[in-house]
């Protein structure tokens, strides 16, 4: 049969080595055309006006002018475009970020101060400088210290949070406090402070936004758009409401019976005086900084190469940290606050059909024009649309079904994610991650203490072994086959040892103990130490050990510090060959024992 050909996928040519190297590669090699260039153009265009209500939605959030909303998605996604590798992420201001920065400066600095937004910067640039370093480094992996368990909690503790935070700008309830039962007291002893105006016009736009959300698509659908299309009008709801209710307010004058507007919104960034830093601050920041820089890193990743495999191209995390690091610099140095990849961006710009980093730079660009022609008209935009869209994107952050789903897989997960929602809103942001960290961690270890394994026998008329309880197979009395199903370390080494001897004590005709090793992909000094006095234990019994199917890295460390020298019986290539040798050298022939 003639093998199925493989479907290429579209821009193939942009898979190789020219992609990973950002817009700079993509220059050098000359594989980039008009037609890219018109695809990245439009989708450009359709990001750069979705963001203009979410840059001022998030810089209201992190307790910034809404201007630096502005100024964080201009230098920021033009300069990820020449060091970052993925075609679709969209760099800029997003939710989680913006509550990390109000929740490391709110303590230090009264929001929207000069002094609140000299923090803001240093923050920016703290982040940008530990994600170089990291990149300098190639300490990607760190991430990976943030399961996906941990990362579902936090983002959706820190969505309830946002949520109750933005209540003031739909109610005009003032909502203050680090974690969420000060949030509730605040918003109690703030009820006499409801503005009745506020919350009309407010649920109006909650209403609205969800609505387009989550029912728009299938409206579009039935009056013929397709699928793709109908995605796109869809998202572009809160600019057609951007728009009506700045012309509603503007021509109603609500503003002037108390709801709050947008106003004016200075060109140039305020002057810094950065010789009032102080060292102590910078120790102070520091913490926040690096949470910032490795929440941005794993979101933006696992975004990126959601999209990148959809399109059979690869991300480069080393080239993402560079390029996310550049970026939180120039957003510092624009006065504005720490950025990273956006989920809802990054979708619209793949469905707008961006191909390249490009598309990136011409979405800067955009938004620099938008501020330097355009702000005028965003005088009269009401401050309750701007907390309306934090709301309703921050809804689909709260991940509630990963609880039940968690409980019924994995007992150890499920723990780590109820604790870490339980911490980020009890504790505060930073102590509920480091806990759900530590609770992962702790159950990590407390797997790998309590290793997996099994003796294992021959399937008859096969050369493979299997676990004895689970399939019917053939041992020899004189053998006695084990197979480990983890690393050997420090946290299992004696557990292992006495799984081993205590199988030892059952089997009186033993003369020989194979260890099959193919689960073990490392070893470290406690394992080593383990088996070589395993090994003196089994020689003084009278019984050889021997080991079979180790792998290469695992074997160099054991002749490394002269453990095979050492060792009282033989290396084997593969489990079936030790055992058949060894059948051969025992002088008595026993009959084989059946399962």
């Amino acid at each position: 049969m003639k093998p199925t050909p493989t479907r290429p996928s579209e821009n193939s040519e942009l898979q190789g080595t020219a992609m990973r190297q950002g817009l700079w590669g993509l220059v050098r090699s000359g594989v980039y055309n008009r037609q890219l260039f018109r695809q990245d153009a439009t989708a450009a265009l359709i990001v750069s006006l979705l963001l203009i209500p979410q840059s001022l939605a998030y810089a209201l959030l992190a307790g910034l002018p809404l201007q630096a909303g502005l100024y964080a998605s201009i230098l920021p996604a033009i300069v990820y475009a020449f060091f970052g590798t993925s075609g679709v992420l969209a760099v800029g201001p997003v939710a989680i970020t913006s509550l990390l920065t109000f929740s490391a400066l709110s303590p230090l600095a009264l929001p929207g101060s000069d002094e609140y937004v000299l923090l803001a910067i240093l923050l920016a640039l703290m982040s940008g400088v530990c994600l170089l370093l990291m990149s300098a480094l190639r300490m990607g992996f760190l991430a990976n210290f943030l399961s996906h368990p941990v990362m579902s909690a936090f983002v959706s503790g820190a969505a309830i949070m946002i949520l109750l935070g933005q209540l003031k700008g739909v109610t005009g309830i003032p909502v203050q406090g680090a974690n969420l039962p000060d949030q509730l007291i605040s918003f109690y002893y703030g009820l006499d402070q409801l503005h009745l105006k506020t919350l009309g016009i407010g649920l109006v736009f909650l209403v609205f936004l969800y609505w387009s959300r989550n029912y728009l698509v299938s409206l579009l659908k039935k009056l013929g758009f397709g699928q793709s299309n109908a995605a796109l009008l869809a998202r572009m709801a809160p600019l057609v409401l951007l728009v009506v209710a700045t012309l509603a307010i503007g021509l109603s004058g609500l503003d002037e019976q108390g709801i709050k507007i947008v106003g004016k919104l200075p060109l140039q960034p305020p002057s810094i005086e950065w010789q009032s830093i102080q060292p102590a601050t910078l120790v102070t920041l520091l913490p926040m900084a690096m949470m910032i820089s490795l929440i941005g890193f794993a979101e933006s990743v696992a975004i990126a190469r959601t999209f990148a495999a959809k399109r059979r191209q690869q991300v480069n995390s080393n080239r993402e940290l560079l390029g996310l690091g550049a970026a939180n610099l120039v957003a510092g140095l624009s006065a504005s606050l720490p950025v990273t990849g956006g989920l809802s961006r990054s979708v619209l710009n793949n469905d707008a059909g961006a191909i390249t980093p490009m598309a990136s730079l011409l979405t800067g660009l955009a938004m620099g024009l938008i501020l330097l022609f355009f702000t005028g008209w965003l005088y009269y935009l009401p401050q309750a649309m701007l907390s309306a869209v934090i709301i309703i994107a921050v809804l689909s952050l709260i991940e509630w079904r990963q609880l039940p789903y968690l409980w019924h897989y994995s007992r150890e997960d499920a723990w780590a994610w109820l604790v870490t929602l339980l911490g980020v809103l009890f504790l505060g942001l930073e102590l509920g991650l480091l806990l759900g960290v530590l609770v992962s961690l702790a159950a990590w270890l407390a797997k790998n203490s309590r290793p997996h394994m099994a003796v294992v026998g021959l399937v008859p008329g096969t050369e493979h072994y299997r676990n004895v309880q689970r399939y019917k197979v053939e041992v020899h009395p004189a053998i006695l086959s084990l197979r480990i199903d983890e690393s050997l370390m420090f946290a299992n080494a004696q557990e292992v040892e006495q799984q081993i001897l205590k199988e030892v004590t059952l089997h009186s005709q033993l003369r020989h103990v194979i260890l099959m090793g193919s689960g073990i992909n490392h070893i470290d000094a406690s394992g080593v130490e383990m088996l070589a006095q395993l090994n003196g234990l089994l020689d003084e019994q009278g019984v050889y050990l021997h080991l079979s199917e180790i792998k290469g890295p695992v074997l160099d460390k054991l002749k490394l510090i002269k453990f095979i020298e050492a060792l009282s019986g033989e290396v084997f290539l593969t489990q079936h060959q030790a055992v058949q040798t060894l059948i051969k050298t025992e002088t008595s022939k026993r009959c084989l024992i059946k399962y």
